[in-house]
């Protein structure tokens, strides 16, 4: 008999980012990455003050750590909400991608709103089976229906690819590297 995996004691990182699970059911282990890759996202982050997280990568990229996290937000926004659960919702920032700058609003917030996306697309999702089905609200593909296994896999990449660009902000802002 194997032991229920959503019944594990979570691993975490020295630095407090879950290790995604090395067994288990397909559901809680892309659970476990996309986790990972938000928690490496809050990690590059930390530490940091309104004015770094504003810097921009190099030339002529406007790129900051600071739309990054907005740019989240609105994926989590968009893949959970409209997309899975049909919602019609507004953007969450005025730019629909998510990178434009406002002076006025700073990291912190900027974060809380994020976490708040998230909290919300795990609320919608939990009742949900990687086989039901959204459909797809823009773009090239609008009207594609699209099951919850597919929108998992994309922002574990979508994540997986931004702190890739979040890991070079960061060396770029305080010379911090790694994970």
């Amino acid at each position: 008999m194997t032991a229920d995996p959503s019944a594990r004691t979570p691993i975490t990182l020295p630095d407090g980012r879950p290790v995604p699970r090395f067994t288990g059911d397909e559901r809680s282990m892309l659970e476990d990455w996309l986790d990972h890759h938000r928690g490496t996202l809050a990690l590059k982050c930390a530490g940091l003050d309104d004015a770094q997280v504003r810097l921009a990568s190099a030339e002529p990229s406007t790129l900051t750590l600071l739309g990054l996290v907005q740019h989240l937000a609105e994926v989590e926004r968009n893949w959970f909400q409209r997309v899975v659960a049909g919602l019609d919702v507004p953007p969450v920032f005025e730019d629909r991608g998510g990178f434009a700058l406002d002076p006025a609003r700073g990291l912190d917030e900027v974060l809380g709103v994020w976490r708040r996306e998230v909290a919300r697309g795990r609320e919608l999702c939990a009742g949900l089976t990687l086989e039901d089905t959204g459909r797809i609200t823009e773009g090239p593909a609008v009207g594609a229906e699209v099951s919850l296994r597919w929108v998992l896999i994309h922002l574990v990449e979508e994540y997986a690819r931004h702190n890739g660009h979040a890991d070079l902000l960061r060396e770029r802002i305080d010379g911090v590297t790694g994970a």
